[in-house]
């Protein structure tokens, strides 16, 4: 009896294991949130000895598709057309205050953020329609600012579409959007 209750133990534990280990996994396209300043969400409970900002600057939501040996531009992500910026819902930036892309001012508010790719430029599109699903209605009348990133190509492939910032200074940062071996970087100050 022991020994039935032991094995009855030690096959359950196992079992157990292996779920929680399949449900630690990414989805296709899990949705992830990034903070101007990086990681304020985090820092701002967990480290409040670093000198943050009274306020965030910049929040964007956006869903991850994954490339999974797939051709990505010019394949999934088709060169000159508009472009959600992601998977699902199209991506959505946050704006606290007012910051400068690339030079240019882009005010406080919601917007949602499309790309335009080429092979050597992404136009980055900034529009007022918000809650959109997909490039689907997507209309260019609504652009409030449109800014251009050279495309930098990587050494290995970006398995999962990322944007992350980097504070350069204070006031300035970089925000960097990545998938598969292109990789474009914008200026932001505030």
């Amino acid at each position: 009896m022991k020994n039935f209750l032991l094995a009855l133990i030690v096959c359950t534990v196992c079992i157990n294991l292996g779920y929680s280990q399949d449900f630690r996994g990414l989805d296709k396209s899990p949705l992830d949130r990034v903070y101007l300043p990086d990681h304020f969400a985090h820092d701002i409970k967990f480290a409040p000895e670093r000198n943050l900002p009274d306020t965030l600057i910049v929040r964007i939501d956006y869903s991850r598709p994954q490339k999974k040996g797939r051709v990505v531009f010019d394949g999934m992500v088709k060169y000159n057309e508009i472009w959600r910026l992601g998977a699902n819902e199209a991506t959505e930036i946050k704006v606290y205050k007012d910051v400068k892309i690339d030079g240019k001012l882009l005010r406080k508010g919601t917007y949602t953020m499309y790309a335009l790719p080429t092979e050597d430029i992404w136009t980055i599109v900034f529009n007022k329609d918000v809650d959109q699903w997909g490039h689907y209605s997507y209309d260019e009348n609504n652009d409030v600012l449109r800014v251009d990133a050279h495309v930098l190509h990587s050494n290995a492939p970006v398995e999962e579409f990322t944007i992350q910032f980097e504070d350069s200074e204070q006031g300035v940062a970089v925000m960097y959007i990545a998938w598969d071996m292109d990789r474009v970087e914008i200026p932001i100050s505030y």
